[in-house]
């Protein structure tokens, strides 16, 4: 089975969200190549290139990282659920970023998109593509969720009329704080595992992911990132960033494999919110925009059906 593809496609996509943010915010990315030699630091051998824009106009931090790793044996959070891989050799690579804007405006965004191979001698290579894409909004507006999610849709619509659905209902389950009961934010796609039909199809579905994420982000900054905020509002918004950190750290299946297989650790955790506050049973005064976004939008909505 031949990579080599994906990961052309994977170092474009990278370039392209680079170019296109740089030109919204008006301040470069760095660049910080790196390689790890087998046997140094781990079970890793491989590479990537982290770019990472901080203290910008728009955005305080916004990472996209590329990694292409090799290992020779999967770590526990990749095999759990799949035991039948333990012991295999593995290939992962992929692009992740998140974009955490100045202005509680704004909202936070993460994509990521995936391959895996895994792989022993005298049996056939185990593969998956896995992606997706989710808005974390702080004072969020409906039609700027509703703009999201239809983009989730058309990246998803030329494959399959049950696959956005799905993969809207797996992102809402996935991006969950089980320890809150609450979501992470309003949702988008989400899929993992995917190898079925085949290798092409699903390439595509994971390119088209990964090329639809600045049509469904980049027209929301444009529109909320000169609104006037207050102090409390960015208080606010740091409060929140609290919910990402707790997910990010407790149950995200990317920094965990990451993490527990030995990964290059500020390139993992460069998602990390540089700005963050936790308080002790804090709660919104009722009728407060900050309670509208747990009453109207930290809930279960079929987005689509909202008018704009």
């Amino acid at each position: 089975m031949d990579a080599a593809p994906v990961r052309q496609f994977l170092l474009g996509l990278q370039e392209s969200i680079i170019s296109r943010i740089e030109a919204l915010d008006g301040k470069p990315f760095i660049r910080d190549e790196w390689q790890r030699p087998a046997g140094e630091g781990g079970h890793l051998r491989g590479g990537g290139i982290t770019r990472l824009l901080e203290e910008g106009n728009v955005f305080e931090r916004a990472g996209v990282g590329f990694s292409d790793v090799q290992g020779a044996s999967l770590p526990s959070s990749a095999t759990a659920a799949r035991s039948e891989l333990a012991g295999r050799s593995f290939q992962a690579m992929g692009v992740s970023l998140v974009f955490h804007p100045r202005s509680p405006h704004v909202p936070t965004v993460h994509l990521n998109v995936r391959f895996f191979l895994a792989e022993k001698p005298d049996a056939p290579p185990v593969w998956w593509f896995g992606g997706g894409m989710d808005l974390t909004p702080y004072y969020p507006h409906v039609e700027d969720v509703v703009h999201f999610h239809r983009t989730c849709r058309d990246a998803l619509a030329g494959f399959d009329a049950s696959l956005y659905p799905r993969c809207k209902k797996w992102c809402d389950e996935y991006f969950f704080l089980r320890h809150r009961n609450e979501p992470r934010g309003v949702g988008g796609l989400f899929f993992d595992d995917l190898n079925q039909p085949d290798f092409d199809t699903c390439h595509a579905i994971m390119r088209s992911v990964g090329e639809h994420f600045l049509p469904a982000y980049v027209p929301i900054v444009e529109r909320r990132r000169d609104l006037p905020y207050t102090e409390a509002q960015r208080d606010f918004q740091q409060y929140r960033r609290g919910r990402y950190v707790e997910f990010n750290l407790v149950y995200d299946r990317g920094t965990l494999f990451g993490l527990q297989s030995g990964g290059r650790t500020e390139s993992i955790l460069m998602s990390m919110p540089p700005r963050v506050q936790w308080r002790y049973d804090w709660k919104p005064q009722p009728g407060t925009p900050e309670a509208k976004l747990y009453t109207d939008f930290l809930v279960a909505r079929d987005w689509l059906a909202e008018k704009s």
